[in-house]
């Protein structure tokens, strides 16, 4: 006679962020994903008027995400466990958002050179309509003193991509050229803590032990 075993939850992750998708993917997870519209810019505004740390600021927009669409999924599919995630990235006390094209993206790299940041990137779930779990983790990432030959270089090469990017960076491509030292998680720098998530999924039935 078989061993009944329950089916693992339907994962979704509230996020349109292609680097976020093939992150899971790349784990062999299979996955649902909806982006959830929040007002991102009236959620940071408020965090730091609250005077909030980077870590809870950037857990409270990945909570915002997972919310939004966990309710909406009551109703569609009640077992899904909803993935909400978010990055923040603070050099010197200063919070960066994604830059407006690429003369944006010129100033925050220029206002980045030569320091060492920290990127924020906080992971929340959500089930039957509450949230059950949250992560958030600090990575720490020195720039160098890269030329402005190097800059304009780099501009060329990664055009409008790079301003999907909190950092205007990608690490996984050319972004990598930009630092001399990384300290944290590849996939936590990428959007999204892996070890940690996966460790809950483990324990939620979600992927095997």
């Amino acid at each position: 006679m078989g061993v009944m075993t329950p089916a693992p939850p339907p994962l979704v992750l509230a996020s349109s962020s292609a680097t976020r998708a093939a992150l899971l993917r790349a784990a062999g997870l299979s996955f649902a994903a909806m982006p959830a519209a929040v007002d991102e810019a009236s959620l940071k505004e408020a965090a730091l008027e609250e005077g909030l740390p980077p870590a809870e600021a950037a857990t409270l927009l990945a909570d915002a995400k997972a919310e939004r669409l966990a309710r909406r999924m009551l109703r569609e599919e009640p077992e899904a466990l909803v993935i909400g995630a978010d990055s923040l990235l603070v050099c010197e006390g200063r919070w960066f958002d994604k830059p407006e094209g690429l003369e944006g993206a010129r100033a925050q790299l220029r206002a980045l050179r030569g320091r060492t940041h920290e990127l924020v990137s906080a992971v929340v779930c959500w089930r039957h309509g509450a949230r059950i779990w949250h992560h958030a983790a600090t990575c720490r990432l020195s720039m160098r003193e890269f030329s402005d030959e190097f800059l304009e270089a780099y501009l060329a090469a990664e055009g409008e991509e790079i301003t999907y990017s909190v950092g205007a960076y990608r690490l996984e491509g050319l972004g990598m050229h930009l630092f001399r030292a990384v300290q944290g998680e590849h996939a936590a720098i990428l959007g999204l803590p892996m070890l940690p998530l996966l460790d809950f999924l483990r324990q939620h039935g979600a992927v095997l032990r």
